[in-house]
């Protein structure tokens, strides 16, 4: 007996949803998975051409809606955290606009708090919701690849997109193709599962998916599809993510250009004819230069990962304190905020002719350290474009010194700043030849493909020799493949 009259406690029972509906919900999902069953046996019982081309054509089509929802949330927090709090409006490339962006700080003060309020809140969403959503999403997608493709969580996946927006938006340096890269990847987890596709077939899903979605946010599907290939390993290539990768990534790239338009990222102003063959003695110098940047990028990267994890508070906090020192850095270098394309576009344009050369000589240096600062702590973005911005800046450098008294070197800085993004980051993703193509089609230089190959080739040699990469879930061959249990 209780207290209450006639022994009845007036709380009543939290309701049940009515019998016949728990019967439907479950009748509901068992005819899900019986239709998803049925699906996947017709597919994976398919030849190879049809299966993939079935299957990439639909991972293409979420890859490319995917890069329209990052690219707008991006662009809505940006607006929003440098916009109208800093009142400072960061330079776009010719491809997005062609903006100038600010000559000065509205209100300098502010800069350093924005970045900080952008890791903060990417730091509490991350560790609070999905931990694996830390740092450079295409990584972790590579690690799924190897080891277990069907274990993206669609969580990390929301958590990524919004978390790498406040991040990169707030002036975070950081690429934007990590998130992208992860949204695909986990919808090419997300049909393993599903379907029931072979390890095999799981792990080419998922490399389809990172290089299709890394190909529609640069609108560059060519390269795309060779990276789907190209960047799982450090020595070797997945031939049987190609042919996928190639309708993924068209396929990708037709949706994110129906909405944005199907320009290139950059422009160069002119053309490019290759007719100095000394400047390959300067694209090798580049070569060189490029090699050793990529390895301090990778080993910097890490070292600063390494001390953020022995900060003696929260991680929830962490990515705030690189926050604040990129702030600080911004204050006098305004080149480490957010993407940094817009910088990119005002080297190929000549627009920097009058930045004092020590400016442009630290600028490599200033974007290694910003995007270890801000993603290496904990933030959220990607590392492949920043990793090109270093690469535009030393193509850039070599040129300031150079152009007054070297033979060959011509008025024109494009062509060492884009062979810089190319040897820069091609060597050390250890991705050379997707890189190559990557840039060829952002920037429309096809022609500048053969004379860059001797820097490409010499950076991808330095880095080799020391086996670093800055995708440490990378293997090295094929035949380091774990055994995934179906």
């Amino acid at each position: 007996m209780t207290g209450y009259p006639g022994g009845l406690d007036p709380t009543p029972d939290p309701p049940r949803p009515p019998r016949r509906r728990r019967i439907g919900l479950a009748v509901s999902k068992a005819a899900w998975r019986r239709r998803t069953r049925a699906i996947g046996a017709r597919i994976n019982a398919m030849s190879y051409l049809p299966k993939w081309l079935i299957l990439a054509s639909v991972i293409g089509v979420i890859a490319g809606v995917g890069a329209v929802v990052f690219y707008e949330a991006l662009r809505v927090s940006t607006h929003l955290f440098l916009g109208v709090l800093a009142g400072y409006h960061v330079p776009t490339p010719a491809g997005e606009g062609n903006a100038a962006g600010s000559a000065h700080y509205a209100r300098p003060w502010a800069i350093p708090l924005v970045v900080v309020l952008g890791a903060l809140g990417s730091g509490f969403l991350v560790y609070t919701l999905a931990p694996e959503a830390e740092g450079h999403g295409t990584d972790a997608a590579i690690d799924a690849v190897h080891h277990n493709p069907r274990g993206i969580r669609l969580r990390a996946v929301v958590v990524k997109i919004v978390a790498s927006a406040l991040t990169i938006g707030s002036g975070g340096s950081g690429g934007r193709e990590g998130p992208t890269a992860q949204i695909s990847a986990g919808f090419g987890s997300l049909l393993a599962r599903v379907l029931d596709l072979s390890p095999e077939d799981g792990r080419i899903a998922v490399s389809v998916g990172i290089g299709s979605g890394i190909g529609a946010i640069f609108s560059a599907p060519l390269g795309g599809a060779v990276l789907a290939a190209d960047i799982i390993y450090r020595d070797d290539f997945e031939y049987e993510a190609l042919l996928p990768g190639m309708f993924a990534s068209i396929v990708a790239f037709a949706v994110f250009g129906a909405v944005f338009g199907y320009q290139p990222l950059f422009a160069i102003p002119g053309g490019y004819h290759f007719h100095q063959p000394i400047q390959l003695v300067w694209f090798a110098v580049i070569g060189v230069l490029a090699g050793g940047l990529g390895l301090l990028y990778s080993n910097s990267f890490y070292g600063i990962v390494g001390l953020s994890k022995r900060l003696p508070f929260s991680k929830k906090l962490r990515p705030a304190v690189g926050g604040l020192l990129v702030g600080l850095m911004a204050l006098g270098l305004p080149e480490v905020l957010g993407t940094g394309y817009g910088w990119v576009q005002k080297g190929l344009g000549n627009e920097m002719l009058h930045t004092p050369v020590l400016i442009i000589l630290a600028l490599p240096l200033a974007r290694i350290l910003a995007t270890g600062l801000s993603i290496g702590t904990g933030g959220s973005g990607g590392v492949f474009g920043p990793g090109m911005v270093i690469g535009a800046f030393t193509g850039l450098a070599v040129w300031r010194v150079l152009e007054p008294f070297a033979p060959g070197v011509g008025h024109d800085p494009a062509p060492f700043v884009i062979v810089g993004m190319m040897a820069v980051f091609g060597g050390i993703s250890r991705a050379p030849v997707a890189v190559m193509l990557m840039v060829a089609q952002m920037t429309g230089s096809i022609a500048l493909l053969g004379p860059a190959m001797i820097a490409v080739a010499v950076a991808w040699f330095i880095v080799g020799r020391s086996d670093e990469s800055i995708y440490r879930s990378q293997l090295h061959t094929r035949a380091d493949e774990p055994p995934i249990e179906p």
